[in-house]
């Protein structure tokens, strides 16, 4: 049985993503792990979520198949590129998004973004889907590419502090 961590990594394998940028999660810790030592997959850590963004846009121009994994702040930091980039040239992009700020969440700095996170991402049209457990996260993320890119738009997981 995979554990939560796993099952998203086999999920991006299994949906053929060869490119990866992330930044820093406690909770995204051992699944950036698991990129970083796979030797099919470019992984580049990035310091602010926008840079993410352009260098995902590059990369899949490039003929990767491209994902984020970064924490729920980071959408604020990323709305400019994600509509001016993404949405206005119908660009493909995974988003793996640590859910901060959640029930169960000990900073409380995190709550407002927690609370405004799916309200952001429906703002930006992007569709967003929140596994439950490591078995469903699996099988929404090994189908993301192609969902993706055939809508044309990022697709972006939630991943709450209970998922962990």
């Amino acid at each position: 049985m995979l554990d939560s961590s796993e099952s998203i990594y086999q999920g991006l394998k299994n949906a053929g993503i060869d490119f990866i940028v992330s930044l820093p999660c406690i909770n995204l810790a051992k699944l950036i792990e698991l990129v970083e030592k796979d030797e099919e997959i470019q992984h580049i850590p990035i310091t602010r979520e926008e840079e993410g963004i352009g260098i995902c846009a590059g990369a899949f121009l490039g003929k990767k198949k491209t994902a984020i994994l970064m924490q729920n702040s980071g959408i604020g930091n990323s709305v400019n590129g994600l509509s001016s980039l993404f949405q206005l040239y119908s660009l493909p992009l995974i988003m793996i998004i640590s859910h901060r700020g959640t029930k169960g969440e000990p900073i409380i700095g995190q709550v407002p973004m927690g609370e405004i996170t799916e309200d952001l991402l429906d703002t930006l049209k992007i569709q967003y889907f929140k596994p439950k457990t490591p078995k469903e996260a699996k099988e929404l993320v090994e189908d993301s590419w192609n969902l993706s890119s055939s809508k044309k738009s990022p697709i972006a997981f939630l991943f709450e502090i209970s998922y962990w």
